[in-house]
């Protein structure tokens, strides 16, 4: 009986070798698949708070044309026209979140469409059981809409001479704004209830 025992175990060994080694690999596996999603998800949270700096950017950069616009009444056409996307403010929101930018440009369009950026993690997954991991990194992309939420604002010329002498603007959050262009008030106090930037799906 003690022979037979000693041999049982030793057959049985093996198995418990391949059993242990079988649970080790999946640990590793599970763990190198925790860290791609996280390093995915640092990345997301990098791309979106890329976007969004750069949308709010362009909207504190809109105030010197905005107002130009406004005593000849052009405000149509200078939110129609092309602009290019302050890009240097993804650059630093990326690499506050350890990540670089690839590619950040505009979709222009009537109210000032949309920003879309793009980033790489500096980090790679680097793991010994998934082949080519060492250098993976996580990309993601995000989209920043600047939205005008004031159309049809409404443009008195009291003397007739072609010149705008008041605006009011009725917004879609309920509020109405007032601009003399002769005298506009600070950028800063009027372009976040003229201007919504928020994340899109892309």
């Amino acid at each position: 009986m003690t022979v037979r025992s000693r041999r049982d175990r030793g057959q049985a060994f093996p198995i418990y070798v391949v059993m242990v080694a079988g649970l080790l690999f999946l640990a590793f596996a599970f763990f190198a698949v925790g860290k791609a999603s996280a390093l995915r998800n640092g990345s997301q949270g990098a791309a979106d708070a890329a976007a969004l700096a750069a949308a709010q950017q362009a909207r504190d950069d809109f105030g010197t044309g905005f107002y130009a616009s406004l005593p000849t009444n052009m405000l149509d056409l200078f939110l129609n026209a092309p602009f290019a996307a302050p890009c240097y403010e993804s650059d630093r929101l990326a690499a506050a979140n350890d990540a670089r930018r690839i590619s950040c440009y505009p979709t222009p369009g009537y109210l000032r469409d949309r920003i879309t950026v793009e980033v790489e993690g500096l980090k790679a997954v680097d793991s010994s059981v998934l082949p080519g991991s060492d250098d993976k990194k996580a990309k993601a992309k995000a989209t920043a809409l600047i939205e005008f939420r004031c159309p049809n604002p409404i443009a008195v010329d009291s003397t007739g001479d072609g010149i705008i002498d008041l605006f009011t603007f009725t917004c879609r959050n309920g509020k109405i704004l007032k601009i003399v262009p002769a005298s506009p008030p600070p950028w800063e106090s009027v372009s976040r209830t003229l201007f919504d930037v928020r994340l899109v799906d892309q």
